[in-house]
C-alpha cells in the first residue's frame, strides 16, 4: 500500500478481518487463505472477529499465529454461546488479536443489548469487545449486533464501547486508541456517525477517524459483496460494515495517529478461496514512537 509518505515515517499496520471460523463451511481452506494474506500484508497487530475454541478444538486464531509467516504474540476473549444455539458450554466464541510485539494486558468486555426492544432470540447471544495493550497501543477488536433491522441494540453498544474506551487509554499517551471490528452498521447508520461525531445520541458526541473514509473519497469500500460467493447466498446487497476507527489525531507529536492509508484486503484469492464472507482492512497509521 503507498501511503504516499517518505521511508523516514514511521507506520503502524493494522489488518481487520472477520473471519468466520465457526459459522461459515471451508474454514480448514479459508485459514490457509488468512495466512496467506498475513504473510503478504506484513502487519503489525491483527484483530479478527468470529473466532472459537472449545475443550476439543484448539482456537481458531492460535492456529493462525501458529501458520502465518514470523512470532506472533496472541490473545482471545470470547463467551459461550447460548445453549438453545449451542449445547457445549466448553465454546467460547469472540475476538482475537495479534501483535509482533508481546501482549501487555487483556480486559473481556460484554456489549449491553437494549432490553426495552422487541423480543428476539439472537439478543441471548453475547457479543464482545476486546481490549489488548500491546507496545504502548491501545487496540480494541469487536463485533456489533448482527441483523440489519437491530440498531436499537447497537446504538447501545457503541456508547458503552466509547464508555470503556474512554476509562481504558490514557487521552495524553502516544497514540490514540485503535478500535476495530465487525459493526454491522453502514457508514450512514447512527451507530457510526456516533462514533465519527456525525452524530449526538442522548446528549454524548465522540471521535474517532474512520480510516476508509479518511483515505477514499468516493469509493464505496464494500466489506461484504455479492461478488464474494461465501456472501452472495445471503441474499443481501452491498454493504461497508467493516472497520478500523483510530482515536483523534490532534496535535499529537509527530504526527502520530494519522491515517496513512488504507485499502480492501482478503477481497482476491491467494490461495484458491476466499478467506472470508467478509472483505478485510488494512490501515497504515502514523507511529513516531514504534519500537
Amino acid at each position: 500500500m503507498d501511503t504516499g509518505t517518505g521511508p523516514e515515517t514511521a507506520a503502524l499496520r493494522i489488518v481487520q478481518l472477520n473471519v468466520g471460523s465457526l459459522l461459515e463451511q471451508r474454514w480448514e481452506e479459508r485459514r490457509v487463505e488468512v495466512a496467506a494474506w498475513l504473510d503478504e500484508l506484513e502487519p503489525d497487530v491483527v484483530c479478527f472477529q468470529e473466532v472459537w475454541q472449545d475443550q476439543a478444538n484448539p482456537n481458531t486464531a492460535e492456529w493462525i499465529a501458529d501458520h502465518a509467516a514470523g512470532e506472533w504474540h496472541w490473545t482471545f476473549g470470547g463467551f459461550p454461546l447460548p445453549t438453545h444455539l449451542h449445547p457445549d458450554e466448553s465454546l467460547l466464541f469472540g475476538s482475537a488479536v495479534l501483535s509482533r510485539f508481546p501482549i501487555d494486558r487483556t480486559e473481556l468486555h460484554q456489549l449491553p443489548v437494549n432490553h426495552d426492544a422487541p423480543e428476539d432470540p439472537l439478543a441471548t447471544v453475547v457479543f464482545d469487545l476486546l481490549h489488548v495493550r500491546t507496545a504502548g497501543l491501545d487496540v480494541f477488536s469487536t463485533h456489533l449486533q448482527p441483523p440489519p433491522h437491530q440498531a436499537y441494540h447497537r446504538v447501545r453498544q457503541v456508547l458503552h464501547l466509547d464508555e470503556v474506551v474512554r476509562g481504558a487509554v490514557d487521552p495524553r499517551g502516544p497514540m490514540p486508541p485503535i478500535v476495530c471490528g465487525d459493526f454491522n452498521a453502514e457508514p450512514g447508520s447512527d451507530e457510526i456517525r456516533f462514533l465519527t461525531s456525525n452524530a449526538v445520541i442522548d446528549g454524548r458526541s465522540t471521535y474517532f477517524q474512520d480510516a476508509w473514509a479518511v483515505t477514499h473519497f468516493a469509493e464505496p469500500g464494500y466489506t461484504q459483496d455479492p461478488a464474494n460467493p461465501q456472501y452472495a447466498s445471503m441474499n443481501l446487497p452491498p454493504k461497508r460494515i467493516d472497520y478500523v476507527f483510530v482515536g483523534n489525531p490532534y496535535r499529537r507529536p509527530g504526527g502520530a495517529g494519522r491515517v496513512l492509508g488504507c485499502e480492501l484486503a482478503f477481497h482476491e484469492p491467494r490461495t484458491g478461496t476466499l478467506a472470508s464472507d467478509h472483505y478485510g482492512l488494512v490501515v497504515d497509521v502514523a507511529w513516531p514512537t514504534r519500537p
